[in-house]
């Protein structure tokens, strides 16, 4: 199963998503979000996963990286390639569908409990979230999840393959999820965000959270590649 993973500096690691994709047999190839070659000239392809980023896919300054991702993912879809996407991956899949995003009024940092109608796909959690942005999921789109702050997960099954979307990060080792604590602090901090506090919980709750993102990519495995979808033209 080739793999192939878009993501940039600020989130080039897979993390536990992708060891359990390895663990099923996936070689993970990486892409630059900027570089994106042909969708076409892809070797092989069997699924789509889109990663987190501090890009901020409603700003006008990065409109041509996002229609590019966005194309790209459409290309996956309409070739029957599913899709995964994580955190700004999920605001990109949800633009390029149909959707939006929007910068929200407060960001929403922290370990938190998901409103859920799947618990296989979007499991309640409590999940890690460190986001500024949100996203509306399509219209075509089946929402999963939801919290205070906007919308969580959701299924598109509008072409012809599945796509799934997650605004939390089930993918974040603690090593990665404190340097990105670590590069904003100041902003969290300002925001009422005890940083100490939300090291030393991401730290111990590190385990559950391979345990628990495992148990996603193995349901949203079987959701994407195993069940049959109907023929669309």
């Amino acid at each position: 199963m080739h793999v192939y993973v878009v993501a940039d500096d600020a989130g080039r690691e897979a993390g536990f998503v992708g060891e359990q994709l390895e663990n099923r047999g996936a070689t993970l190839t990486y892409l630059e979000r900027d570089e994106l070659p042909a969708f076409a000239t892809l070797k092989d392809p069997a699924l789509l996963l889109l990663l987190g980023s501090d890009l901020a896919a409603h700003e006008p300054e990065n409109a041509d990286v996002v229609e590019s991702e966005s194309e790209f993912a459409r290309n996956a879809l309409d070739a029957g390639i599913p899709v995964m996407a994580i955190c700004y991956g999920a605001q990109v899949l949800a633009r390029a569908l149909g959707g939006t995003s929007y910068r929200a009024p407060l960001p929403e940092p922290g370990w938190r409990v998901v409103e859920t109608t799947d618990v296989a796909l979007c499991p309640p959690g409590p999940w890690p979230q460190l986001h500024k942005d949100v996203f509306v999921s399509p219209p075509t789109a089946t929402l999963l999840g939801e919290s205070p702050m906007g919308h969580q997960s959701f299924v598109d099954e509008s072409r012809k393959a599945r796509a799934i979307a997650w605004q939390f990060h089930p993918e974040v080792t603690a090593d990665r999820f404190i340097l990105w604590v670590d590069a904003d602090a100041d902003y969290y901090e300002a925001t009422g965000t005890d940083t100490d506090l939300l090291r030393k919980e991401t730290c111990e709750r590190e385990a559950v959270n391979r345990e628990s993102a495992h148990k996603l990519t193995d349901a949203a495995l079987d959701y994407l590649l195993t069940k049959p979808l109907l023929t669309r033209p």
